[in-house]
């Protein structure tokens, strides 16, 4: 998740304090990776060292606001304009546990599966819940529009991990269907000796 960009983002709307900025971002994406104001500041001293934003002076209240640069624009369209890489797809905890789980002795990877995706299920019903609601409160501000796009990502990608769980199963079925086939084969029986002829036997 980009921050940085998010956080440009916001200021390309005007200079905000840190509070402001964690806030908004937290409506615009319905708290679904929620930041705390020490990540806000330390991410905003980042982009000011690079030229990215800069002080925009204090409110009554003391509040340092921040505003984004010509640059910090640029970059931000270049934000835009760039596609997300798959190159490096980000680390899976749920793809890493089955991993492991498979290779680790004693472990019951059927359950894992069962219980990741009674998880799973409980929270899409969550999701499609929320969506209900989120539909139901349009107003039709951006805001609103942004909490529904985040929603249905997370809606796609619950049901994505429901059917790879699915799949999971189906190829531990597979595998340990092998296994049993092959444990169950005869052992091939060493090839027999040659017998000895009579008269080769005169010569031992």
């Amino acid at each position: 998740m980009s921050i940085r960009h998010g956080l440009l983002a916001l200021l390309d709307q005007g200079p905000r304090y840190g509070y402001q900025l964690r806030s908004e971002f937290e409506a615009r994406t319905g708290a679904t990776w929620p930041l705390n104001v020490g990540q806000v500041y330390t991410t905003l001293g980042r982009l000011e060292r690079d030229g990215l934003v800069e002080s925009a002076g204090e409110d009554d209240e003391g509040h340092q606001f921040y505003a984004v640069t010509d640059e910090g624009r640029s970059e931000l369209r270049r934000w835009f304009d760039t596609p997300v890489p798959r190159t490096n797809p980000p680390r899976d905890e749920l793809a890493i546990k089955l991993a492991m789980a498979v290779t680790v002795p004693g472990v019951d990877v059927a359950a894992v599966v069962q219980g990741q995706r009674r998880h799973s299920m409980k929270a899409l019903q969550d999701y499609t819940r929320l969506k209900g609601q989120a539909l139901g409160a349009d107003t039709g501000t951006g805001g609103d529009l942004a909490w529904l796009l985040v929603l249905e990502q997370l809606i796609f990608q619950t049901e994505a991990e429901i059917r790879w769980l699915d799949h999971c199963e189906s190829r531990l079925g597979q595998h340990a269907e092998r296994q049993a086939a092959a444990a169950a084969e005869p052992v091939a029986a060493p090839p027999a000796r040659r017998a000895v002829k009579s008269r080769d036997r005169g010569r031992l």
